[in-house]
């Protein structure tokens, strides 16, 4: 199963969405995606690492220990409220609600996503992160 199939099962559940897989999926492609078809986990997880607060939640993400629990509001932030209730809409929910899943959801997504170090090594592992993350601070 990969990231975002496990991402769909995991909102469906947490949501109690009456939607197909496929419809969940693409909602998530259309918030996380790369517009490449792919999905920017990478890019996400610099841009959070450029924020002094969410830098250490996505770095518990990213190693082996426990995920750090992330705010709704910090989402909405994070991925900006117009992307947030795009993507509530077309799940059929409303902002708050989509916000609170995708807390609930994006740091197991993120720590899948970096088992076996696959997410770090994409950016240039933790100093690459570290760095990338320091350029959107210059």
């Amino acid at each position: 199963m990969d990231v975002i199939q496990m991402g769909a099962q995991l909102l469906s559940e947490k949501l109690g969405l009456q939607l197909d897989s496929g419809s969940i999926e693409n909602a998530l492609y259309s918030l996380l995606g790369d517009g490449k078809g792919g999905v920017d986990l990478a890019g996400l997880a610099s841009k959070m690492a450029s924020s002094g607060e969410l830098g250490g939640i996505v770095s518990s993400w990213l190693g082996d220990g426990g995920n750090s629990a992330i705010s709704a509001e910090s989402i909405m932030g994070l991925l900006g409220d117009s992307k947030v209730s795009d993507f509530a809409s077309s799940l059929g929910t409303d902002t708050g609600t989509a916000a609170s899943g995708l807390a609930d959801v994006l740091p197991k997504l993120m720590d899948k996503a970096s088992s076996g170090g696959s997410l770090l090594d994409a950016a240039g592992g933790m100093g690459g992160l570290m760095g990338a993350a320091k350029s959107f601070l210059s």
